[in-house]
């Protein structure tokens, strides 16, 4: 596993009169007339009934509507869709916008389970200034039978959410090896998101046997877009020694992604004895990030395995512009940490980017990669970047390797115009910690025009070579910490 709404034509004179014939033959009410026409705004009153009418009018008739809510109503959902239990709202199947107005659209805590909207497939649906919560979401339309999908919102069809909040929603499950996916969002359609909070939504699983929770705040297996919104406060989380996998808390896409101006942030994968995996952001199709912040965010897997904030499995290449990857953490006491900031094992290339202040953690078991864990099919490629402050660190015997840098398991690795500088391995309490600012074996890393400075390490503080190659053109190790590269004259070009 790893786009926009139109307007509502103006009404005519022939609509007019049609209305007034409709109405004065029918006795509907000037609302539901509107409706069926499709002609300008209908107005929701405050109220759950009229709200389900509205959207059935709209359904039920041909063309484009508008349905504008009661400003700042709340409209409290007490019971499923009629027709499909598995909504609180009637299946969007045609073209609908609702302007908010700074309303709500939320499941009373006392009612059954269910999620808030399903974009039909035939359905477009575009949302305005509103707030989506509370949603719980009890099947999952791409894959009925085998998982629970978007709490808030299930999108088949066409979504585009603007200036709004999706918050407080759940994708969970007891159900032994069913998937729990999208808290907030779960996308299988084409998706648009702009300026939108996505926050405190969950995806859990606590089955009794392995299975999978991704995409806490978002997860897309059609098109998406997030543009200027905020992902944060997630949570994915599996149950303790099922060899379960939580990954993707704040955002997880198998499908092409575009992401600019966005924050991704605090949110929360935890696997204990599992795979906790990209408490941020996990590619597994073509991504770009573009001029946005992921920091803030935890990985936990206690006796498990850790990996990074944001995690790269995509075959295609993905692309990280002008961002910054920070105080990310990947916590495994007693397993495997790998990579604080980025776990990457597909075609990466960053650029002008910064990873900084990142922390890859395993008292007792194997923490590597601080800022970048490069794996055995990872291709990644640093363009006038910078990796620095992060840290590789295991306590009580373990192993610490690549402070900032790990490419330990045939990967490659090219930098042009970059610095790793002041990263740190370090293994207190006699464990081994090698290569302050990167740790290479097997595979290729290649720096043009870089720098290695002032990183430390308990051997090889700037650059620790198990095997493989790493070749220098014009680039300069120096001030590291004991020694520059390691063991003695491994790294042609590195002195000391």
């Amino acid at each position: 596993m790893n786009q926009t709404p139109t307007r509502v034509p103006a009404r005519t004179a022939a609509v007019s009169a049609a209305l007034a014939l409709v109405t004065a033959l029918t006795g509907a009410t000037t609302a539901q007339a509107q409706a069926a026409a499709h002609a300008g705004t209908v107005h929701v009153p405050c109220s759950v009934s009229k709200l389900v009418e509205a959207i059935n009018m709209a359904n039920n008739s041909p063309g484009a509507a508008t349905l504008r809510l009661a400003r700042k109503c709340t409209y409290k959902l007490t019971s499923p869709d009629a027709v499909n239990p598995a909504n609180g709202l009637p299946a969007i199947i045609s073209e609908i916008t609702i302007d908010g107005n700074g309303a709500t659209i939320t499941r009373a805590t006392s009612a059954p389970d269910f999620r808030i909207l399903l974009v039909d497939k035939a359905g477009t649906l575009t949302l305005n200034k509103i707030t989506v919560s509370g949603g719980r979401a009890t099947d999952c339309p791409l894959f009925p039978g085998q998982g629970v999908c978007g709490g808030g919102i299930n999108n088949q069809g066409t979504l585009t959410v603007n200036h709004s909040r999706v918050v407080h929603n759940a994708a969970d499950t007891a159900t032994n090896g069913i998937f729990a996916e999208g808290g907030g969002i779960d996308s299988d359609g084409t998706a648009t998101v702009n300026d939108t909070d996505i926050s405190n939504n969950t995806a859990i699983y606590t089955g009794k046997t392995e299975s999978i929770a991704d995409g806490g705040g978002i997860a897309n297996d059609g098109p998406l877009t997030l543009s200027r919104s905020r992902v944060t406060d997630n949570t994915v989380r599996v149950t303790e020694n099922t060899n379960s996998t939580a990954f993707g808390a704040g955002h997880i896409a198998f499908a092409t992604t575009t992401i600019d101006h966005s924050t991704i942030s605090d949110n929360h994968a935890d696997a204990p004895g599992g795979t906790a995996q990209a408490a941020g952001y996990a590619a597994f199709a073509k991504t770009t990030i573009d001029h946005s912040t992921i920091s803030g965010n935890r990985a936990d897997a206690p006796d498990g395995t850790a990996l990074g904030a944001v995690s790269n499995g995509s075959p295609d290449r993905v692309t990280v512009t002008d961002t910054v990857i920070g105080r990310n953490t990947t916590s495994a006491p007693g397993g495997i940490a790998l990579g604080g900031g980025v776990a990457n094992n597909g075609p990466l290339d960053m650029i002008s980017t910064r990873v900084v202040d990142n922390t890859a953690i395993a008292a007792g078991g194997t923490a590597r990669g601080g800022g970048i864990r490069n794996g055995p099919f990872g291709e990644l490629a640093l363009k006038s970047s910078t990796v620095r402050d992060n840290t590789a660190k295991a306590t009580n015997g373990g192993t610490a390797q690549g402070g900032g840098i790990d490419n330990p398991a045939g990967g490659t690795v090219t930098t042009h115009h970059s610095d790793i500088n002041d990263n740190t391995a370090k293994a207190p309490g006699r464990g081994t910690a090698q290569g302050g600012g990167i740790y290479h074996a097997v595979g290729s890393t290649t720096l043009n025009d870089s720098t290695v400075t002032g990183n430390t390490a308990g051997d090889g503080g700037g650059i620790f070579k198990a095997s493989g190659t790493v070749t220098l053109n014009n680039t300069v190790v120096k001030r590291n910490k004991p020694n520059n590269c390691a063991p003695s004259d491994s790294v042609p070009g590195c002195i000391g």
